[in-house]
């Protein structure tokens, strides 16, 4: 090589350094292994093992919803299909996954040989159409385009926020190419702003505001995947004007926020909120997209087609789009103008300031199914009603919350979250499982953070295996797993008491230990007494992992769950 050059290989991961990746996930193979040779020699970059590709994109996806940019590797054929469901994930819900494949060498696909891990059809090109629909974009990389065909995809990545796909023969990642000669440019990386179509938002938003007696904004994911959270920050602070957020951008902005009315949900969530939300003559939805899981089964009480809608590439006021003004521009936009076109006093408040770890439905411990709101004895059976609200008053300002679809992502959605804290999940893609793995990505991301998942059964026992990656890497998260015997968003919706919605009873307590993870304290918690003294213990061994598994009652679910799940099933035509 010439003194300048570096191997193609190397080429891409200073490229994902300079970008704030410092992990690549994935699971080795025959036809990778020489490229994995320079990822272990890489002064920047560290490998992350995985027990399989499945567990690699999940943890890649958490890792990237920390970082801004994740990184997976894996073996042609074999191992980018097991991988696919969680990039899926990635491509539905807005995160930017760089997935690289390699595959047999440039002779051996030149003949259309039958090697290992093809469809034995000579048709090297299959695996990538299958790739196609689930990325943003997509390249083979050669000699010839590798620093061009890496910058683009890279920078689509970036923009889009979606994942990506780099496909090389097996002989190509130690092949010479120049070395960069500078960053990726910074013009490529976000979507572009038109001034004079900002300049017309700008004046139009002024005049809607202006005639208006009320306003609120409803946040969503889209704001945290564009970079748009300290836009979002900067109008909340100038106008005080009252805001709720959807599930899925839940903390998005501080909750501690005096005008924090909550989470939305359509018509099963807060009266209040609802009709903050609803009743407001502007409302500005700062990268809404309207889930069924997220929405109250569609039940939303606006017009989408009116008030000020703020999307990644373009802004829309009442349905007139503008075109060039991108969220986070609009929003800044929005916070520059005068606070009393926005403030809504009437509205202020509506929440009353309620402490973190509150919400408007638990105000008070519940117990039972039957909505009754009473404290709890200690030593009676442990509820949901009274699981959410306490883990939630055990979060720290700052910490990163990783929930699972079912009765944890919509048992904690609901509470109120400290300043700083970060919730993810998974609601629209739904991939159960999909948590665990995400945990370890996320805790990687973010080392100097004691991240929290909360799981249950029958998803943990989908992707429990990372449980010994986790061990591998020493790291020391808190897992709540909720033992309630099987499936039991899938019994809300169908099959009560179908034999599909069972799973094997295994023994948590032993699982960590049986993994490889040699020190875990693991904890049990089936009052509220327990639950109680297991928190504290959690937080006492901070050098440790820690599992607490809890158990609550088969049919017991979180009210928010109850509703949704009783939607669904009337949607899918099986009520």
């Amino acid at each position: 090589m010439k003194p300048r050059d570096i191997t193609i290989t190397e080429y891409l991961l200073d490229r994902l350094v300079s970008l704030g990746v410092d992990r690549l996930f994935g699971v080795p193979g025959d036809y990778n292994l020489a490229a994995l040779d320079k990822v272990m020699e890489h002064p920047r970059i560290e490998w992350v093992g995985n027990a399989n590709e499945l567990g690699a994109a999940y943890a890649a996806d958490g890792y990237a919803r920390v970082r801004g940019l994740g990184a997976l590797l894996t073996t042609f054929g074999v191992g980018e299909l097991s991988a696919v469901n969680g990039v899926a994930g990635s491509y539905a819900e807005y995160v930017p996954v760089v997935h690289l494949v390699i595959g047999p060498a440039t002779a051996m696909e030149q003949a259309g040989a039958l090697v290992h891990h093809t469809a034995g059809d000579g048709d090297f090109e299959r695996f990538a159409r299958a790739q196609r629909s689930v990325s943003a974009t997509m390249a083979t990389i050669t000699p010839d385009n590798a620093a061009e065909e890496i910058d683009r995809v890279l920078l689509t990545a970036l923009r889009e926020r979606r994942p990506v796909y780099l496909r090389m023969a097996s002989d190509v990642p130690l092949l010479p190419v120049p070395a960069p000669t500078g960053p990726l440019p910074a013009e490529g990386r976000a979507f572009p702003v038109d001034a004079r179509s900002l300049e017309r938002f700008t004046e139009d938003a002024r005049r809607k505001l202006a005639g208006a007696h009320s306003a609120a904004v409803l946040a969503d994911f889209l704001v945290d995947r564009f970079g748009a959270r300290d836009a979002l920050a900067a109008l909340l602070d100038s106008s005080g004007v009252p805001f709720a957020t959807l599930a899925m951008g839940k903390t998005v902005a501080d909750e501690t926020r005096p005008a924090w009315l909550g989470v939305y949900a359509g018509a099963f969530g807060d009266p209040r909120t609802r009709r903050v939300i609803e009743e407001a003559d502007v409302l500005i939805r700062a990268g809404v997209r309207l889930a069924d899981t997220t929405s109250g089964g569609f039940s939303h009480g606006f017009d989408p087609g009116r008030g000020i809608d703020l999307q990644p590439e373009s802004a829309f006021i009442d349905g007139t789009e503008y075109r060039g003004v991108p969220l986070a521009a609009a929003l800044t936009a929005l916070s520059g103008l005068p606070a009393e076109k926005l403030r809504t006093d009437a509205f202020t408040g509506t929440f009353g300031g309620a402490s973190a770890g509150t919400s408007a439905d638990t105000a008070t411990a519940a117990t039972g199914t039957s909505g009754v709101r009473r404290s709890p004895r200690a030593d009676e059976p442990l509820t949901q009603g009274y699981l959410w609200p306490r883990v939630a008053r055990s979060l720290r300002e700052g910490q990163t919350v990783v929930a699972e679809q079912g009765t944890p992502y919509f048992g904690l959605c609901t509470q109120r979250f400290p300043a700083g804290a970060r919730f993810i999940g998974q609601p629209l893609w739904g991939s159960i499982g999909y948590s665990l793995p995400a945990l370890l990505g996320a805790q990687l991301a973010a080392p100097g953070d004691r991240c929290l998942l909360v799981i249950g059964d029958g998803s943990a026992q989908m992707t429990a295996q990372e449980l010994g990656t986790m061990g591998r890497y020493g790291l020391t998260p808190v897992i709540i797993l909720v033992n309630n015997d099987g499936y039991t968003v899938e019994r809300a919706i169908h099959g009560r008491a179908a034999v599909y919605n069972d799973i094997a009873r295994w023994d948590w307590q032993r699982l960590p230990g049986a993994l490889g993870v040699g020190d875990a304290l693991c904890l049990s918690a089936a009052t509220p007494d327990e639950l109680d003294r297991a928190l504290p213990a959690a937080d006492a061994a901070p050098d440790r992992m820690v599992l607490i598994e809890v158990r609550t009652a088969p049919y017991d679910l979180p009210d928010l769950l109850r509703d949704i799940t009783a939607g669904m099933s009337e949607r899918n035509g099986i009520a």
